[in-house]
């Protein structure tokens, strides 16, 4: 295990050096001055001269590129065009309630999504599979921007269950001392029964908006891939001898479906992790998403470096985890080395 766990540490390590490179090169060549960009269209000759040199824009590229990876390497990403605040600390701000909103959609998700899965091929070709193939196919087919205002006038404006999209709490409450970054968790762990309760409620509209486009691949999956189980020899076998059919179902099945569907949940979960920025901003969610999309209106260059920096870390650091489970589900990957196909 320790073999295995050392090579997919120093594929990760290449992996996030190949990021920083590629986001380090597609920067240079973008069309533009990088000073202009960061002095302002008004800027004096003089002025955008002085960024040039504070910045080291004038160097050579060999020389830009290692203080660039050394910044990089130190947490430094930079300073915002827009706020002249670092990148770092403004991502780290942000970055929680991105994390929260996926956490918690992926695993609603999950939790109906897989049963949902496992019915439909425990009963193919019935009304129940059909009837869970539709929601998984209008699921899928759901435009997200559609869906949520959909929910938001139905259980904010029309029934008043819910709060509307205005950020993480209501205006006036306080958010919880910062342990985790997640405002529910945040509030649990402190005692704040009532902070904890607006933080649930105001994630209740974007979670489900999500769960709804999110439960759809993950049921596709677990249900593909627990009838390719359900068809092998070793389940034929096993049904022949007189083995009983829950038995099957989870032991035989889904075990040995695990690892499609973990692969399906973790791409789900990458996805949400840089590409939620319609409900992010449909909801007044200050998620990194958002964060993004505004520095991209502002040509702010740093941002959006270092969004692509932690989003991709986040991703490899995502896809390690994944293949440490891949690992303990199933002890053949970790003795031969190789990816589960």
């Amino acid at each position: 295990m320790s073999r295995y766990l050392t090579r997919r540490l120093l594929t990760s390590l290449g992996t996030v050096v190949g990021i920083v490179v590629v986001v380090f090169v597609v920067v240079r060549v973008l069309p533009g001055d990088g000073a202009v960009l960061r002095a302002g269209p008004y800027a004096s000759e003089e002025k955008i001269e002085q960024i040039r040199t504070e910045f080291g824009l004038n160097e050579s590229l060999t020389t830009q590129f290692t203080e660039y990876v050394s910044d990089v390497a130190r947490g430094d990403l930079g300073t915002s065009i827009r706020t002249e605040q670092s990148v770092t600390s403004e991502l780290l701000d942000y970055l929680p309630a991105s994390l929260e909103l996926a956490f918690y959609s992926v695993l609603v998700a999950a939790i109906v999504g897989i049963p949902l899965g496992i019915l439909a091929a425990a009963y193919r070709g019935s009304v129940l599979d059909w009837i869970i193939r539709v929601f998984a196919v209008l699921g899928s087919s759901m435009a997200l921007f559609w869906l949520g205002l959909v929910m938001i006038y139905v259980f904010f404006y029309r029934l008043g269950w819910l709060p509307g999209p205005i950020d993480r709490l209501d205006t006036g409450v306080e958010p919880p001392g910062t342990i985790t970054g997640f405002f529910t968790v945040d509030a649990l762990l402190r005692g704040q029964w009532s902070t904890f309760a607006n933080a649930v409620e105001h994630l209740v509209l974007p979670v489900a908006t999500l769960t709804v486009v999110l439960t759809a691949p993950i049921i596709k999956m677990v249900r593909s891939s627990m009838i390719d189980v359900l068809n092998s020899d070793h389940v034929r076998t096993a049904r022949a001898l007189g083995v009983p059919a829950r038995e099957i179902l989870f032991r035989d099945g889904f075990r040995n479906a695990l690892i499609p569907v973990m692969t399906a949940i973790g791409i789900v979960f990458g996805y949400m992790l840089g590409g939620n920025i319609i409900v992010e901003f449909l909801f007044s969610w200050p998620g990194i998403g958002r964060y993004a999309f505004t520095a991209t209106q502002g040509n702010d260059i740093d941002a959006l470096s270092g969004f692509v920096i932690v989003v991709g870390i986040l991703y490899v650091l995502l896809n390690l985890v994944i293949d440490l489970c891949y690992a303990r589900i199933d002890p053949r990957i970790r003795l031969t080395g190789k990816d589960p196909s």
